[in-house]
């Protein structure tokens, strides 16, 4: 049984909202840090192996951006959550594979971030089905 403070807290418009800006903050964060620091982007993208940066930066970040404005809005919660969450996927298999890198701190730190990756994706859904559940549809 939740104590009723605490339901209160967790029923309350405003918490709800903050949490969704708190979950996006990573996405939104790097979508923006993408458009104000484009031409760096851009290197790290190339560096990263691809052949058209420009355009994956575009993407990248019209997706971050795009994806948690959604959830954070309310509205096409699972529109946005799936965006991010596909984008975090293709993250792991594309920048993130530890499994395919030799042994050493890059490879411990990939997997390290492919676990937090996946508690993201996790989030994501969850976010997905209680906004589901509070509309009703």
């Amino acid at each position: 049984m939740t104590p009723g403070f605490v339901a209160a807290i967790l029923e309350a418009r405003a918490v709800a909202i903050f949490t969704r800006v708190l979950l996006t903050f990573m996405f939104w964060g790097a979508g923006l840090g993408f458009l104000v620091n484009f031409g760096e982007s851009v290197e790290i993208m190339r560096s990263l192996g691809f052949s058209q940066p420009e355009l994956v930066v575009i993407a990248t970040a019209a997706t971050q951006l795009i994806g948690s404005a959604l959830v954070i809005w309310g509205r096409y919660v699972w529109l946005g959550a799936g965006m991010l969450g596909v984008f975090t996927f293709l993250t792991i298999l594309l920048i993130h594979n530890f499994w395919a890198m030799p042994e050493g701190p890059q490879k411990v730190n990939s997997f390290h971030t492919f676990t937090e990756h996946l508690s993201v994706i996790g989030a994501l859904i969850l976010v997905s089905i209680a906004m589901h559940r509070r509309s009703g549809n």
